[in-house]
């Protein structure tokens, strides 16, 4: 017998899905529905099929890499006739078994193909697409809808949903590559790419900011504007502020897909800064201001 992963053309290390998706890429072009009378590929067909009950179950493809069965399922070593008997017990010879999920494998390929005899024409789904969609920040935390420009002209107006996550997939049903003998067409299947913000950072589906302030308003305290993903909003500073103070606006993030109504909050860190031109008031304020930090730096002083 051929090594199973040769047959399916797939790596060692490939996944189940991958090898899911070889099985019903071959079985497809080999079905005997599509090449009635071929007996080259009736012979290929049932190795395809032969490596997929090998490969297709987990337990047996593990079983097979630690070399306790060949590539047919026949046991090897010195307990190989008790196996070979207890798995011979309820198999039947009316025919091959091509391995777990065949049934709807064919089912999904070939719809009206019925196993043990008979067809009624040939009918598979259309493949699912792949595509990439970049969004803006605020779009993904707000939600919308988004058109995305496929080759060949055509367009998808695709609804964003609010808080979807950078990598995460949108489905559209029906979307995807048509089907053959009028089965299904496949989906399409986007996944989201989200642009940065110039200060918006997401956490969570908490959100932060760093915010600037004047000396004044950080000393004195009082009402400033804030930005966040609604608009501007009034954020009340407490005297006696500093930089790296952090202030936070309740139900303010981005919205939690899996409870409906609940969001994040926005986290507001502040930062002191000073007039970019010379304030000749502020330096005359600090000349006869007692405002000196010694005492703050002598904690670090060594001995």
């Amino acid at each position: 017998m051929k090594d199973p992963y040769s047959v399916l053309g797939v790596a060692r290390d490939a996944t189940q899905d991958e090898i899911k998706k070889a099985y019903r890429k071959l079985a497809k072009q080999l079905h005997p529905d599509k090449n009635a009378g071929n007996t080259r590929i009736a012979e290929r067909f049932k190795e395809v099929s032969a490596a997929h009950h090998i490969l297709g179950d987990e337990k047996l493809r593990a079983r097979f890499d630690r070399g306790e069965i060949d590539a047919s399922g026949t046991e090897r070593g010195p307990t190989a006739g008790f196996h070979r008997a207890y798995a011979n017990a309820g198999r039947t010879t009316a025919g091959f078994d091509p391995g777990p999920g065949a049934e709807d494998i064919f089912a999904d390929l070939f719809g009206s193909f019925r196993r043990g005899g008979g067809q009624r024409g040939f009918r598979a789904r259309g493949a699912d697409l792949k595509y990439a969609l970049t969004v803006s920040f605020l779009e993904a935390a707000r939600g919308g809808t988004k058109r995305l420009n496929l080759p060949g002209g055509k367009t998808l107006d695709v609804k964003i949903p609010a808080g979807i996550e950078e990598g995460q997939q949108i489905r559209l049903k029906g979307q995807g590559e048509p089907g053959e003998g009028g089965g299904a067409a496949g989906d399409a299947l986007i996944e989201v790419q989200i642009e940065p913000h110039p200060f918006f950072v997401r956490k969570g589906h908490d959100v932060q900011v760093e915010l600037p302030v004047g000396l004044g308003e950080a000393v004195l305290g009082g009402k400033i504007e804030v930005p966040t993903i609604d608009g501007m909003v009034s954020l009340t500073v407490p005297k006696g502020s500093n930089t790296g103070s952090t202030l936070r606006l309740k139900g303010k993030g981005i919205a939690d897909r899996a409870a409906a109504g609940k969001r994040g909050d926005q986290y507001v860190k502040l930062k002191i800064v000073l007039p970019e031109a010379p304030d000749a008031e502020l330096e005359r304020f600090v000349k006869g201001w007692n405002g000196s930090s010694k005492g703050l730096r002598d904690r670090f002083t060594v001995d």
